[in-house]
């Protein structure tokens, strides 16, 4: 199941990423993986968390980017939550581009179980059609 968290950069949705990544290391069974863009969380996530810097490895536009995330995915069977961090922003900026990730990556998390949960400094009224269903928070639909 696949989570999406929309807003205005500076709404705190990097912080409730960190609370949720921090609360799934407690009580996974398996492996938690955060993917951002840049070095900013080392600090504030749990060493149980694995950190991957999606910068560091010059990621350029979505399709790199699910490839990325495929590869994570292969090279780890026992992952149970898979957190990104400004994936619009890993995804070059290009907002369609970031909508097809997102249904690409939700079909492999479905059948892997796995659970995701994704940020984005955008406001949901500007996401790609059908995105909608995957907000959380204040602007999700009812």
């Amino acid at each position: 199941m696949i989570k999406l968290i929309a807003e205005a950069k500076g709404s705190g949705k990097t912080k409730a990423l960190i609370e949720a990544a921090n609360n799934a290391a407690y009580e996974s069974k398996g492996l938690v993986v955060c993917v951002e863009y840049g070095r900013e969380l080392a600090y504030q996530l749990k060493p149980q968390v694995r950190l991957i810097d999606a910068k560091s490895y010059s990621i350029i536009d979505a399709d790199e980017f699910y490839g990325f995330v495929c590869g994570i995915l292969a090279a780890n069977y026992d992952i149970t939550d898979l957190f990104i961090d400004s994936a619009l922003k890993i995804c070059g900026g290009d907002m369609a581009s970031f909508g097809e990730f997102m249904f690409r990556i939700e079909k492999i998390l479905e059948e892997r179980n796995i659970n995701c949960l994704v940020t984005a400094s955008a406001f949901a009224e500007s996401l790609p059609d059908g995105l909608e269903r995957f907000l959380v928070g204040d602007k999700a639909e009812k």
